[in-house]
C-alpha cells in the first residue's frame, strides 16, 4: 500500500491466552490468524489476527504487562482505559457475525439504532465481548 493517508493500523488487546483468543477471532469474526506458529514456537511475543488488508489486532499476553515501560505507569494501565472497539460491517456480515456469536454462546447486547460513528449514523449496532472481556461494537450503516 502506497497511500499514506491516516488509517487505523492495529489495535493491541490484552488477552490471558493468545492461542485461545486467536481461535475466538478466527471462528467468530472470521479473522485471519497471523504468526500463530511463530508464537507457539516462542520466536515472536504475540500472535495477531487480520481484520482487513490494512488493520490487524495484536493479541498481547497479559503476562507481558510488566514490560510496558515506554511511558510512566504503562504497566498499570494494561487492559485500560479502552471502552470498546467498533467494527463496521456490511449488513450481511453484521447478521452473520451475530449468528456466529450466538451459536458460540458469546454474550451479545440488544440492538441499538441510529448510533453516530465515523461515517455518520449507523442503522443498527450491538455489543459483544471476547473471552478476555474486551468489548466490541459491531455496526452497519446501510
Amino acid at each position: 500500500m502506497t497511500d499514506n493517508t491516516a488509517r487505523l493500523d492495529h489495535v493491541v488487546l490484552w488477552v490471558r491466552d493468545p492461542l485461545a483468543a486467536v481461535g475466538f477471532y478466527e471462528r467468530a469474526l472470521e479473522m485471519e490468524p497471523l504468526r500463530v506458529a511463530e508464537f507457539a514456537a516462542g520466536t515472536v511475543p504475540f500472535p495477531s489476527v487480520r481484520l482487513n488488508e490494512e488493520t490487524i489486532f495484536d493479541l498481547m499476553p497479559l503476562a507481558m504487562a510488566s514490560r510496558m515501560t515506554m511511558l510512566p505507569h504503562s504497566a498499570a494501565g494494561a487492559g485500560h482505559p479502552v471502552n470498546h472497539v467498533c467494527l463496521s460491517l456490511p449488513e450481511d456480515g453484521f447478521e452473520a457475525l451475530r449468528h456466529r456469536l450466538e451459536a458460540q454462546g458469546a454474550p451479545v447486547s440488544e440492538y441499538s439504532y441510529d448510533s453516530y460513528g465515523a461515517r455518520g449514523m449507523a442503522r443498527r449496532s450491538f455489543y459483544f465481548t471476547d473471552p478476555d472481556g474486551n468489548v466490541f461494537e459491531a455496526r452497519h450503516y446501510a
